[in-house]
């Protein structure tokens, strides 16, 4: 029988949740290293039972620990993140120059092909590959080099949030980092390319920077890898091109601020957003904790409000804390920095906290098994 596996990461640790087909009931595990911040965790699409996972602290720094039993036990493996050559400087919010430093691992994404090849999109803002398992990781410097001395931090930090493996073309690779914008590459990460064109930044004095729009995260098309939704800093986009070039589909959205941004498994023109209601406040309209569905692509969107709570709710979602399953029909999952886990297995129109009251969470991703 098919399931159903979350992997929750918080401020204090991490937690898997697991359920049938069916979706009703669900196991808790965790907390996995409790009391410790848990970035991301994420499964290997060619090994299920392979999951990665960043817990970082102030005291012992970045460690990466890798489960080969879809999460019973966890190792330490490879915690070098050490930047090709001389690393220069970037910009820094006084907009003088500053060393890159690297400071924690904010996203894993396991090859969809191999087990031991993972990618790691790292804090300040680089790409690094571990060919070995997370034993070792090599840094793709072609990314930095595409105007990196331009990039600067957002509020959250200079991070590099979003990587999106091609499943059409394994040369093809795209990321997302925090003020800076999104890039590409067609050459399996040797050398990358800005795709910001038509982005809008009200922020940016040049309306047709290459750098500097803050991306907060993008999603692709299930079945037309050449369709990318991103949400960023003041409006939702859209790519019809592989990011050649942007248009906003905004449309009816109560905010266009917001973080996180996912598409439906099998309708490839309903995607998701959790609008937010400004850069400075960081809970939903209102006090009603709404998710927004466009079934047309964008521009035209609904709120999805049946069993989430609509009055007096003041948490936010972050970037990373949406994601869907493979199943039918569509669930979808959503953790808030209160401690719920949401979810809806009918494509949205109703939902279930499936937990509550855990640690401040910061990721959500979901496996579906066989």
């Amino acid at each position: 029988m098919s399931g159903v596996r979350v992997l929750v990461g918080t401020r204090k640790g991490a937690f898997i949740l697991t359920s049938d087909g069916k979706r009703k009931k669900w196991k808790i595990s965790g907390p996995h290293f409790a009391g410790w911040e848990i970035y991301h965790m994420n499964g290997s699409p060619a090994d299920p039972n392979r999951l990665y996972a960043s817990q970082s602290s102030g005291w012992f720094g970045q460690i990466v620990q890798r489960s080969n039993d879809g999460g019973e036990t966890w190792e330490p493996v490879g915690n070098n993140f050490a930047y090709d050559g001389v690393p220069g400087t970037h910009l820094w919010y006084d907009g003088t120059q500053h060393p890159w430093e690297f400071k924690r691992v904010w996203r894993f994404e396991p090859s969809l092909r191999d087990p031991d090849t993972v990618y790691a999109g790292v804090e300040d803002a680089a790409l690094f590959r571990s060919s070995d398992g997370g034993m070792t990781w090599q840094e793709l410097p072609g990314l930095r080099e595409t105007k990196g001395h331009l990039w600067q931090p957002g509020a959250g930090g200079m991070c590099l949030h979003t990587i999106i493996l091609d499943p059409n073309n394994q040369n093809r690779i795209f990321v997302a980092i925090s003020a800076a914008g999104a890039f590409r590459s067609n050459d399996g990460g040797k050398t990358w390319q800005p795709i910001n064109k038509g982005l809008k930044s009200g922020e940016l004095p040049d309306p047709d920077a290459e750098v500097g729009h803050c991306v907060h995260n993008i999603a692709m098309h299930p079945s037309n890898s050449n369709i990318l939704f991103m949400q960023k800093h003041w409006d939702v986009n859209r790519s019809d091109d592989g990011g050649d070039s942007w248009h906003e589909v905004s449309g009816n959205l109560p905010s266009d601020f917001g973080f996180p941004i996912a598409v439906h498994a099998h309708e490839p023109d309903t995607i998701y957003v959790v609008p937010i209601k400004s850069d400075s406040e960081h809970f939903p309209p209102d006090g009603k904790l709404r998710v927004y569905r466009s079934r047309s692509g964008g521009n035209e969107w609904e709120a999805l409000t049946k069993g989430l709570p609509q009055s007096d709710c003041y948490v936010n979602v972050l970037r990373s804390a949406l994601a869907v399953d493979a199943l039918d029909s569509c669930g979808i999952y959503f953790g808030t920095t209160g401690g719920q886990i949401y979810a809806s297995s009918d494509s949205g129109d109703s939902w279930t906290a499936i937990a509550r009251d855990l640690p401040a969470v910061l990721s959500v991703e979901v496996q579906t098994l066989k």
